[in-house]
């Protein structure tokens, strides 16, 4: 496994803003297992400004609930970590914000906190144009911690480009 280094991500951020500059759209983020990462990525580049709104971090049920509007039910029947929590997820990003694609992740990165169902490594992403449907993904990445976050924000901004 090669991981994504930073000249990478920041490749991959590039590539997104331009392709958002072009379309006049603008990019929001909503992280979990990531606490922010993508949107560092994307304001290390000069000029994102033309194309990102904002992110936001929401890592607890609460803030998840309050941040983003995902309901209750949902995480007690799904969990944190699901295709129902992260769909929620990206749609509440962009209800609360003035962007028209979003982003959103949520997962285990370990090194505790996977079980058998959801081992380490299980990150849902979302993806969603405002007005239109969301899109999600599961991913099983391997390595530590920082290595599952890593392959999260590469994998995050490659769904970018096919939104």
């Amino acid at each position: 496994m090669t991981l994504p280094d930073e000249a990478h991500l920041r490749e991959l951020a590039e590539q997104v803003g331009a392709r958002l500059r072009v379309e006049h759209d603008h990019l929001v983020t909503a992280e979990s297992c990531t606490g922010g990462w993508i949107a560092k990525t994307v304001t290390d580049i000069a000029g994102s400004s033309d194309w990102f709104d904002s992110g936001m971090v929401a890592y607890s049920y609460e803030a998840k609930q309050a941040l983003l509007g995902v309901r209750p039910q949902t995480l007690e029947v799904h969990g944190a970590v699901s295709r129902e929590t992260v769909i929620e997820m990206v749609s509440g990003a962009l209800v609360n914000s003035g962007a028209s694609v979003a982003v959103a992740v949520t997962g285990i990165a370990g090194p505790g906190g996977g079980s058998d169902d959801k081992p380490v490594g299980t990150v849902w992403i979302g993806w969603k144009r405002r007005g239109g449907y969301a899109r999600a993904q599961v991913f099983h990445f391997g390595g530590d911690r920082d290595a599952v976050r890593r392959q999260t924000v590469a994998a995050a901004l490659n769904g970018l480009q096919a939104i």
